[in-house]
């Protein structure tokens, strides 16, 4: 039997898991991000339980937080980029598992690698186009296209879109490269940033919630007006437990569009458009599961 190994590299901690083409995880590992040294050792030593000369994984894929070179062919090929993460610009992730296993080892931003799940396995099953958001330690977006990653000379960070502010939001935002971007505005560091307490210990009234709501509407009518996904998925820790917020995103969306577009899509609802992801806190670890998968048969 195939066995394939996932490792969702994620911004504050990493899930490993073990799994087969149809997406059953058989073992799962969560681990902290630390330094690159002592993380992707520690993530290496998990995997090599699993990979044996019995039973030796098929394939691995890594679903990380970027920015990535994704480039095939390129000298950088699955290194990070210049990360607001600290101490892990420019580590060679690939070449990392390459020295340690001599198996297939894809790799993908960590949203891309959700996006490939929800089309396999959740919410996004049956279309071709489609972006899945996520809102947690950054803000990305992993747009399918024609069944597809859409990755052009660097894949999308549309996390780092400038917006439209709210009206009489001055506050300069927490992204250190673009200080109001999507990012800087409604990740979980900015809003902790911003109040002084965690996204999870907020009430449902703290007046932060509009502003977010505000920052991802603007992000979903990005979306709709420049790559027309059939359907948006939003997931992530900060909206992992406040589903109260999507009410609100769905009407600054309708609000922005103002009509404008007449997509069938849209026309059949916007609680069928803009949704939470099928796969739920899932959807990441099952996206490194689907990286392995797809490097498996490409």
């Amino acid at each position: 039997m195939r066995r394939y190994a996932g490792v969702e590299l994620g911004g504050t901690k990493c899930i490993c898991v073990l799994g087969n083409a149809a997406g059953e995880v058989r073992e799962r590992a969560q681990l902290p991000t630390r330094d690159p040294q002592a993380t992707l050792a520690a993530i290496a030593a998990v995997l090599r339980e699993w990979h044996s000369a019995s039973a030796p994984l098929t394939a691995i894929g890594i679903a990380a937080f970027g920015p990535l070179d994704l480039r095939a062919g390129s000298p950088g090929f699955g290194r990070i980029g210049a990360t607001p993460k600290q101490g892990w610009a420019h580590t060679d992730v690939v070449g990392i598992f390459r020295q340690r296993f001599d198996v297939p080892i894809g790799i993908t931003t960590d949203v891309i690698g959700a996006a490939l799940a929800e089309g396999r396995w959740g919410g996004a099953r049956g279309l071709s186009d489609f972006a899945y958001v996520t809102v947690g330690t950054g803000v990305g977006a992993g747009l399918i296209h024609d069944g597809r990653p859409l990755i052009g000379c660097h894949h999308p960070e549309l996390g780092h879109a400038r917006i439209a502010r709210a009206a009489g939001d001055d506050w300069p935002g927490h992204c250190r490269f673009h200080g109001d971007c999507v990012e800087g505005l409604a990740s979980g560091p900015a809003i902790a940033a911003r109040c002084g307490a965690s996204a999870a210990d907020l009430p449902a009234a703290h007046p932060v919630w509009p502003l977010v709501v505000h920052a991802l509407g603007q992000l979903a009518y990005l979306l709709v007006v420049s790559v027309a996904p059939q359907r948006i998925l939003l997931g992530g820790g900060v909206l992992v437990q406040r589903g109260d917020l999507f009410d609100g995103m769905r009407a600054h969306l309708a609000a922005s569009l103002n009509d404008y577009l007449d997509i069938a899509e849209l026309k059949t609802g916007l609680d069928r458009y803009l949704v939470p992801p099928g796969l739920g806190a899932d959807a990441g670890p099952l996206g490194a599961l689907a990286v392995a998968i797809e490097t498996h048969v490409a």
